[in-house]
């Protein structure tokens, strides 16, 4: 039977594990036996020092660190560097560790629990003050470039990195190795080593674009500012905000720690900052040669990659803004990069000092996602934005901006008044810890808007202007095109092929745009939600969502930034042309806001910003084809219904006296839609008289470039010049025509429903005018000279046109019990013509319009033929008039005259109300002039209707004393021949 082998002391038990973890010997007899594994080295140095203690020749925990120190100081031959060898002995303090656990003896294990538990400790401590300091101890292997840190890093979030390595062999850190590395609190002992992982990670994410390998750099980044010591050190980076005097919005993207992962994008940029692989390239070359599987597989990829970047940028940003130690830093970061590229709000951005649009579109994504907790349907947390942080903050500059109804003065001698500052001390004091407590809270008003305006919202605009380009070049390619058939020259041909390589460049930029933004409707709708909070937060400040508005303007309410609405109407107007977009998005606080303010200049200053208003309400309007998800907003909506159409009749008679003295919000209802009415007229004039003028010159063009022969020994650049012109041309037409045809529209259907404004007198005459100019230019003698090749391509449908202004003449004739319409329509000096009514009756006889339309437009002209007879006749029963009794304007006999107040002259009523419709001054000397201002001039029209009486009395003495003499005349005749 076999002897039994013999029990280890604790202490023999500790020298191996120490030998193993450290791979060292102390004795010569260990050194032998172990001579196999090229690793062992022995410790001649500690042997000694163990044996002059008079001590055994063990290793124990007493003297673990002096044998390391020993191992690390010492000339010993090494495959390996000092950072991997401590690596390799946690690794196999690590293994130890799980043999240890299956020793029976509870106290033995517990002892060498606490021996590779401090083994360990050493090996990640001689880990950071190596890594921190290399130059104390020697070493064979040449420095490293990058961090040894950084392979181990990328393996643990799962990537195997853009520094080598991967997710396993060697590289891959052994169990707990990292965590306990960054978990000491000892900033100092730390902050040398993670600047450097940050400065790398920057580094290896320059210039990289959405098809590139970010994601690994941003995992890691996200892992180390999880560790408190971590997130202190990247905020106190000499290059987490970077100084300078030369340092600008561009600068500051290339070099902070966090720009380059923001600057990741597939927006197109700059060729000397764009990022690679170039996406447009890669993705979207020859596009109109690609499937549609495959474009769709690209969108689909830029899509997922860049919803990944900003999820993981902004649980970066929350993570650092959540600890009381790095929000501040955050919240000046957003406000650098925000005040140090304000000029991205100009309509012409330099590239070289502002930072991308890529950059600011994922900063609005990270934004959006940060605000996310504010977004809930009910908006439950919108009391906790602070207003006075717009106006207070001294981060960001928003003061300065153009305020909603404010003046910069009044703007100013406000925020005097109300200045925290004048309160005390003690207030001072708690607001400021308050608003550090709701920092967060805080920035999702300010900051948020800020970088919206400054990124989400640009690049719509950029979106916009780009397809513009893409039009012009389109047209432009087509000309030249059409030039080189006709006469082809090497120039021409050489300035297609750049066209051609214009336009390539400028389809990859639009897909791209549209794969990273038109179809990411998360970012899309977020950005809805934002603005829908702060267009309930702005409404709040007036008191709610209820009608009529409060008699004065909230300061609250006047002084904040316009942007804050415009930025909220662009993106509506936006949204609502992507498919799909607004779907499950609550639009009703927005028509609300619409419906209240559209039309309320004491709340809303600017005329445009109103109207852009109801470009929105246009882009939500139901079209004949089915129902839409935005029908329920006008026909059920009870904002809507009381008050949207007189809303926006107010708003089209404000645009229109934009500029005026007048103060539309206190005309009649009556007022506000005579001025509409009268301005609807004005526009269907200047529209349809620019279109046909239009015509004229685009046929004179079109003539030039038939004759060819005369036509190709022109210069090149003057034919290019005119064909130039003659496509400007052709889009004026389009828009004019386009426009003009929806003015009529509108006039032939508010004609049949509302006829009475029509025929009052300071109308009729007016409305008449114009239609027997329409008329006359359809139908007339120039008719012929209108004639196009192709009307349809220019908006322009003389025949249904020709219909809409018949109905409107027979609409009034319906509704006129006082006959005044024919009377009107008789005295228009320019353009009445008796003969155009048969003339028109022949075209729609043609066309196929109803025969009892035709018939009551016939009756009418005749009405009118008779009227003018009538009104030959009165004019020479009246004849010389008297000075005084003419209208100084118009030069006809004064019906009503009334005394402007101003200028005391007398004028028609009519004529001088004609006139305020359009311009609310006195004609005379510019004084401001309304309606009820006038005074009538009661003894003048006395005397005008009695000479008007006497007048009529001696025309008809006349004619019966002519009618005696006819009378003796004829009797006696009769005599005679009897």
């Amino acid at each position: 039977m076999a002897a039994p082998k013999p029990q280890r002391t604790p202490e023999e038990v500790e020298d191996i594990i120490i030998r193993k973890i450290f791979l060292v010997s102390i004795t010569q007899a260990t050194a032998a036996a172990a001579a196999a594994d090229s690793r062992i080295v022995y410790l001649e140095l500690t042997a000694a020092e163990i044996l002059s203690e008079g001590k055994d020749l063990r290793l124990s925990r007493d003297c673990m660190e002096r044998v390391l120190i020993d191992r690390l100081s010492g000339d010993f031959p090494a495959d390996e560097s000092l950072f991997h060898y401590l690596l390799g002995c946690y690794r196999r303090a690590h293994d130890e560790a799980k043999k240890i656990g299956n020793m029976k003896d509870k106290t033995l294990r517990s002892e060498m629990e606490s021996v590779v538990r401090q083994a360990k400790k050493l090996c990640v401590n001689y880990c950071r003050i190596h890594l921190a300091n290399p130059e104390l101890f020697p070493s064979r292997s040449p420095p490293a470039v990058n961090s040894p840190l950084m392979p181990l890093i990328f393996a643990e979030v799962g990537g195997g990195g853009v520094f080598g390595g991967g997710g396993g062999g060697g590289a891959k850190a052994p169990p707990g190795f990292l965590e306990e590395f960054f978990r000491d609190p000892d900033f100092d002992s730390l902050d040398r080593i993670l600047k450097g992982l940050y400065e790398e990670l920057r580094g290896s994410v320059m210039k990289v674009s959405a098809l590139g390998n970010f994601q690994d750099s941003l995992r890691a980044l996200l892992y180390l500012v999880r560790f408190p010591v971590g997130a202190k050190s990247l905020v106190n980076h000499e290059w987490w905000i970077p100084k300078g005097v030369y340092i600008n919005g561009r600068a500051m993207e290339m070099t902070s720690i966090l720009g380059p992962f923001l600057h990741v994008s597939a927006l197109p940029d700059e060729a000397f900052f764009k990022g690679e692989p170039d996406v447009g390239q890669q993705c979207f070359s020859d596009a109109s040669t690609r499937r549609s599987a495959d474009l769709l597989s690209s969108f689909t990829t830029i899509k997922t990659v860049m919803n990944n970047l900003y999820d993981g940028l902004s649980e970066v940003l929350l993570i650092l803004l959540k600890s009381a130690d790095t929000r501040e830093n955050v919240l000046e970061y957003l406000a650098k990069v925000i005040n140090i590229n304000a000029s991205r709000a100009h309509l012409q951005v330099d590239p070289i000092t502002c930072a991308s649009s890529g950059t600011f579109v994922t900063l609005s994504a990270v934004m959006l996602r940060l605000c996310e907790p504010f977004l809930d349907a009910n908006l439950t947390k919108r009391d906790k934005i602070d207003t006075k942080y717009v106006h207070y903050s001294n981060r960001l500059k928003l003061s300065g901006l153009t305020a909603l109804h404010a003046s910069s003065e009044e703007v100013t001698e406000w925020l005097d008044s109300k200045n925290p500052a004048t309160t005390g001390v003690t207030n001072q004091y708690n607001d400021d810890q308050k608003r550090l407590q709701q920092s967060q809270e805080a920035s999702s008003s300010g900051s948020n808007n800020a970088v919206l305006n400054l990124g989400l919202l640009k690049a719509f605009s950029d979106f916009k202007h780009l397809v513009q380009d893409i039009s012009r070049c389109e047209d432009a390619l087509s000309t030249l095109k059409a030039m080189q058939e006709r006469s082809p020259t090497r120039q021409v041909e050489m300035d297609i092929k750049r066209l051609e390589k214009e336009m390539e460049t400028y389809s990859q930029d639009k897909l791209c745009y549209e794969a990273q933004i038109l179809r990411d409707n998360t970012l899309i709708q977020n950005a809805l939600s934002f603005y829908r909070l702060m267009i309930v937060w702005l409404v709040g400040l007036v008191g709610g969502f209820k009608m009529p508005l409060p008699p004065t303007c909230p300061m609250e309410f006047a002084t904040m930034p316009e942007h804050f609405v415009e930025d909220g109407m662009e993106l509506l107007i936006f949204a609502s042309r992507i498919p799909k977009a607004l779907d499950g998005v609550v639009l009703d606080e927005f028509m609300n806001f619409i419906i209240m303010f559209m039309a309320s200049p004491e709340f809303i200053k600017n005329p445009y910003l109103r109207a852009k208003m109801v470009e929105v309400l246009n882009c939500w309007m139901p079209r004949r084809s089915g129902s839409t998800a935005t029908a329920t907003l006008f026909e059920g909506h009870q904002l809507s219904l009381e008050y949207l159409v007189r809303n926006l009749l107010k708003l089209y008679v404000d645009i229109e006296f934009t500029g005026s003295h007048t103060q539309i919000a206190k005309e009649e209802e009556k007022g506000v839609y005579l001025n509409f009415l009268n301005f609807l007229i004005n526009d269907s004039i200047y529209l349809l008289d620019e279109s046909l003028n239009k015509i004229l010159e685009i046929k004179e063009l079109e003539a030039e470039m038939s004759n060819t022969a005369e036509w190709e020994r022109r210069p090149v650049q003057e034919r290019q010049e005119r064909t130039r012109l003659f496509h400007s041309q052709e889009n004026i037409i389009r828009i004019d025509m386009k426009l003009a045809n929806e003015d009529v529209s509108m006039l032939a259907f508010t004609s049949e429903q509302i006829i009475a404004p029509f025929l009052l007198p300071e109308m009729v005459e007016r409305v008449a005018s114009m239609l027997n100019y329409f008329l006359l230019q359809l139908v007339g003698p120039q008719r012929r000279s209108l004639s196009l090749k192709d009307p349809e391509k220019y908006e322009f449908r003389p025949k249904h046109l020709l219909k809409q202004i018949v109905h409107i003449y027979v609409h009034l004739a319906r509704g006129d019990t006082n006959s005044i319409f024919p009377s009107a329509i008789s005295k228009d000096g320019r353009s009445y013509n008796d003969q155009a009514s048969f003339a028109a009756a022949d075209v729609l006889h043609r066309i196929g319009e109803d025969g009892r339309i035709i018939q009551e437009f016939i009756q009418l002209g005749a009405k009118a033929k008779v009227a003018a007879s009538e009104a030959m006749d009165a004019e020479a029963t009246l004849g010389e008039i008297p000075d005084e009794f003419l209208d100084p304007i118009q030069y006809t006999l004064m019906k009503d005259p009334v005394i402007l107040p101003s200028s005391r002259i007398t004028v028609d009523r009519p004529v001088i109300q004609r006139h305020l419709l359009s311009d609310s001054s006195d004609p005379f000397n510019r004084s401001h002039l309304t309606v009820d201002m006038l005074i009538p001039d009661d003894e003048l029209k006395a005397r005008i209707e009695e000479f008007v009486k006497s007048q009529e009395m001696k025309k008809n003495e006349a004619l019966n004393l002519q009618s005696t003499k006819t009378t003796i005349h004829t009797t006696n005749g009769e005599m005679l021949i009897d």
